[in-house]
């Protein structure tokens, strides 16, 4: 066990969560190092480099699919093309940034123009929204599907906003894990990993797979994460952990991608303001009703895609 590194340390020294960590590993990108009188995962000098490597190219904006291209290479050829293909993204971003600027430019030149007490003037702008919609959406802008959809997708990102839907809950009986105060939550020993090993030989017993039965939140009261298990009625209860009563109700929803803390928390904000800024919502949050996530894609599109998807739900109620 000589200079091996536990989870927890290598955690707080690089600043990632360890779920991260177990991620990456998920993703063939690292490797740890278990004993069997040593419940931890650990990691050697070698682990500790390769980390760094996915670290420094996650800042790039490197994908997860493409840094595993790049571990699977013998030599640097991958590495610069990748990087070369960065490079061109990113001057064709800069350039559409620019068109689109003269676009947003050129628009508020035409409603300086205009009187909005004057009807015309009020149908010329609308006639003017309209033509900028189709130069950021047609297929035939500037004879190149790919600028157009590009453009498109640069004004996406930035709005930064995610796309938000609601979703009804419904009250139901929930097993609990109790709150997780471990700062390495996720260790395989530990008392969430204990509940996840329980909950999911439980869940082969339903017969229907469409709907999510397990959620996670964060108690701030104690300090610690908690995970939930909708029941399935009919289905005998014979488990050892503590049992709610979840009240159900309205949730705002919007994905993240699973293990990118900064992104997790842009939906969060995104979705807190989308509520705020409706007039038809409100937040809810009070004890039973607590804002949750719920990883919602399979190892085998994970692996796919490179990363998961985690979607976060915001208890919300009419005003």
């Amino acid at each position: 066990m000589d200079n091996l590194v536990k989870i927890r340390e290598v955690s707080l020294k690089y600043d990632v969560s360890t779920r991260t960590l177990r991620y990456y590993e998920d993703m063939g990108l690292l490797q740890s190092v278990k004993n069997e009188d040593y419940a931890y995962r650990m990691y050697d000098e070698n682990s500790m480099k390769r980390l760094e490597q996915i670290l420094i190219l996650r800042k790039l904006n490197i994908s997860i699919k493409d840094i595993q291209k790049i571990f699977q290479s013998q030599n640097s050829e991958v590495l610069l093309q990748i990087l070369s293909k960065k490079v061109t993204d990113i001057d064709e971003e800069v350039a559409l940034l620019h068109e689109l600027k003269e676009i947003v430019l050129d628009f508020i030149k035409q409603i300086e123009k205009l009187d909005f007490h004057m009807e015309n003037d009020i149908k010329l702008l609308y006639e003017k929204a309209r033509v900028i919609e189709q130069k950021l959406t047609m297929d035939s802008y500037n004879g190149n599907p790919a600028s157009a959809n590009n453009l498109a997708a640069v004004a996406e990102k930035l709005k930064k906003r995610p796309d938000v839907r609601i979703v009804e809950l419904p009250a139901c009986k929930m097993a609990t894990s109790g709150v997780s105060k471990d700062p390495s939550p996720f260790d395989e020993e530990g008392l969430l990993m204990r509940f996840d090993k329980w909950w999911s030989e439980l869940d082969k017993q339903r017969k229907d797979k469409f709907f999510p039965r397990d959620f996670m939140w964060y108690d701030e009261e104690k300090g610690g994460l908690v995970w939930n298990y909708a029941l399935s009625e009919g289905l005998p209860y014979t488990g050892e952990y503590d049992v709610l009563d979840f009240e159900g109700g309205l949730y705002a929803a919007a994905v993240s991608k699973d293990g990118d803390d900064e992104d997790g928390q842009r939906v969060h904000v995104g979705i807190m303001d989308w509520v705020n800024e409706s007039g038809y919502f409100e937040t809810d949050i009070h004890p039973g009703r607590y804002t949750m996530f719920h990883v919602i894609t399979s190892p085998v599109a994970g692996k796919a895609m490179g990363y998961g998807q985690l979607e976060i739900y915001v208890p919300i109620k009419i005003r």
